[in-house]
């Protein structure tokens, strides 16, 4: 993968959205493990998913878990193997699709597309699903394709603060990246904003020009070394000739 695509993947990955949703499975543990996931504890949730899984090997609900908290821990192919397991058994599994389709994001982006849009068709307005669309369209250099989902997605979903910086960094991709910093600049200064977010914002201004903004959000947690690999990372997702439209 070329360093910018795999920049981009770092940025927009990052702001993902929610994890996957197995509603209704109504089985001991799945939701402790959720909320394990959701609290940012993957070896926990991948424990608790084990033990389900070594009672009820079937168990469709304890294997998306399994896949998410292995995605989270970088094991992709145990990842796959377990959102495949998954489908063998229900070829309809909206989570399914969407875990595996981030598994494939980094390595085949076109795959990735192919597994949202396959979840879309069961669920037209999950914006989750419309979320990673969009990312894999951007990661494949489809930035118009990509804003159109994410605007799909913000209007299942109103309140999904990921699609929205990702809309944003989309824009930034695509030669619009004064629309990016206005879009992402009052989110990124509320006093609660996180790291991740100040950080984009960075990203953003970046590939508008304004570097010393960017320094001065940045330096605010990193060492000026860590500074310089971040605003170069950054440029490498320009576009060619920086044009603003």
């Amino acid at each position: 993968m070329r360093f910018a695509t795999l920049g981009l993947l770092i940025l927009l990955s990052a702001c993902n959205g929610q994890g996957l949703s197995t509603p209704g499975s109504g089985q001991p543990g799945i939701d402790v493990a959720q909320a394990a996931l959701r609290g940012g504890s993957p070896q926990i949730a991948l424990q608790i998913a084990g033990g389900i899984l070594a009672k009820q090997p079937n168990s469709d609900p304890a294997l998306i878990v399994q896949g998410e908290a292995l995605t989270a821990l970088g094991r992709l192919d145990e990842a796959a193997a377990s959102f495949s397991a998954v489908l063998q058994h229900d070829p309809a599994s909206v989570s399914a699709h969407v875990g595996l389709g981030r598994v494939r994001l980094a390595s085949d982006p076109a795959a990735a597309e192919a597994l949202f849009l396959e979840a879309l068709q069961r669920e037209p307005r999950n914006a989750v699903a419309l979320n990673d669309l969009g990312i894999a369209r951007d990661l494949q250099g489809r930035h118009d394709d990509a804003q159109a989902a994410y605007r799909q997605a913000l209007a299942a979903n109103p309140d999904m603060s990921a699609a929205q910086v990702n809309l944003a960094l989309s824009l930034a991709m695509s030669g619009r990246s004064r629309d990016a910093v206005q879009l992402l600049r009052p989110m990124a200064s509320d006093p609660g904003a996180s790291r991740q977010l100040r950080h984009n914002l960075a990203a953003v201004l970046t590939m508008a020009g304004d570097k010393t903004e960017a320094e001065r959000i940045l330096s605010a947690d990193l060492s000026p070394e860590e500074v310089l690999r971040a605003l170069e990372a950054y440029a490498a997702a320009r576009p060619k000739g920086g044009a603003e439209q």
